[in-house]
């Protein structure tokens, strides 16, 4: 494992939440990021999907060096090369693909496919998956995490869709390795009025509820 690689999951284990931005303008994912940061969050996904994804991960590299900036909705080889050279430091799939993953892992770049069944969950971890994004996780619950971690207990976890302040310890308590959150962490209507106060103590709140599982 190389530095980079261990100071990855120094960061993600003080909170172990992957923060999903997708289609925010860049000014906001700026101030954003900095409220992320001040509630100790530390990991923040670009979804490759939104405009500037590329000019949005350089930026948050450089301006914000502490967090893990990554990339997702990498779905090819194009993709991958574009996010890594814009500096992604992790890669997230909502889908198992063997070339982006495998390109991953021998570049030791941490890497988060998703995946639905127990047979993708489980190519995905033969293939050097870093954790395996359940997605989407919205429709299976807290119950599909427990069954499949029952056969399958050697497989990291990431249940990403349906996850919520109401909901994110239960996925701990089932034995999830950590959460991605979109929608329900990034909240449209303090982003909107630009109540980043308000920001800051929504992800606050959402991580005081995992306290007991932050290993960092």
């Amino acid at each position: 494992m190389n530095k980079a690689n261990i100071l990855f999951w120094e960061h993600y284990q003080k909170a172990p939440i992957i923060g999903i931005s997708r289609g925010h303008s860049l000014d906001d994912v700026l101030k954003i990021a900095e409220a992320y940061e001040e509630a100790g969050l530390t990991t923040l996904e670009i979804t490759m999907n939104t405009a500037g994804a590329s000019k949005m991960i350089s930026a948050l590299r450089t301006q914000f060096p502490a967090l893990n900036i990554g990339a997702g909705t990498v779905c090819d080889l194009s993709g991958l090369k574009d996010a890594i050279d814009s500096g992604a430091q992790f890669i997230v799939t909502p889908i198992v693909d063997e070339i982006v993953i495998t390109h991953a892992a021998d570049q030791q770049i941490p890497v988060f496919p998703g995946a639905f069944t127990p047979s993708e969950i489980y190519k995905a971890w033969s293939l050097g998956a870093s954790a395996v994004k359940v997605f989407p996780a919205t429709q299976l619950g807290v119950q599909y995490i427990k069954d499949v971690l029952a056969p399958l207990n050697n497989i990291k976890l990431l249940p990403t869709g349906g996850v919520s302040v109401s909901n994110i310890r239960s996925f701990f308590d089932a034995g999830a390795f950590g959460v991605g959150m979109g929608s329900s962490l990034f909240d449209k209507e303090l982003i909107g009025a630009g109540d980043y106060n308000g920001l800051i103590k929504h992800f606050t709140s959402i991580k005081s509820e995992i306290s007991k599982f932050i290993r960092g």
